[in-house]
């Protein structure tokens, strides 16, 4: 079996893996200690470098920019309900024309229906009088024709 001294003690076998072992664990939190701290110190350089009153200004031009964003928003807001205020009252009035426009024409062509009623019942009448007529001469000339057959 294998053996080593050190510093006046002697290991063996099992003993010497378990010291290789936590030799070796020592090693690698040793360097995760030194990379955690080198990582560290580069980020305090760039939080040392941070310019706060850059990012300040620039928060406050955003913030303005969102107030400005914000303000012009509801002035369209206000403009476009005024906008379909205004176009609901003309769709009124609109509606109001065709109503009243659609009442007049109505009424024109009850009008007109009674003219032409009036006019067509004159005319039928007057053609019924002169059918009663003309039959009235030609039955009177018919008599008279049988009256008096040799007479014209």
């Amino acid at each position: 079996m294998a053996e080593f001294e050190f510093a006046g003690m002697t290991f063996k076998g099992g003993k010497m893996a378990v010291i290789l072992t936590a030799l070796s664990t020592l090693g690698g939190a040793s360097w995760a200690g030194f990379e955690f701290y080198k990582d560290y110190m580069d980020m305090k350089e760039i939080v040392q470098n941070i310019d706060v009153d850059a990012i300040e200004a620039r928060n406050t031009q955003i913030e303005q920019k969102l107030d400005d964003a914000i303000e012009y928003t509801r002035d369209i807001k206000s403009g476009l309900r005024d906008d379909i205020l205004s176009i609901e009252k003309q769709t009124d009035r609109v509606e109001d024309k065709a109503r009243t426009m659609e009442e007049r024409v109505r009424d024109m062509i009850d009008k007109a229906s009674e003219r032409f009623e009036t006019r067509r019942d004159s005319l039928i009448s007057d053609n019924n009088r002169e059918l009663k007529d003309l039959e009235k001469r030609l039955n009177d000339k018919i008599q008279k024709a049988l009256d008096n057959p040799l007479a014209d």
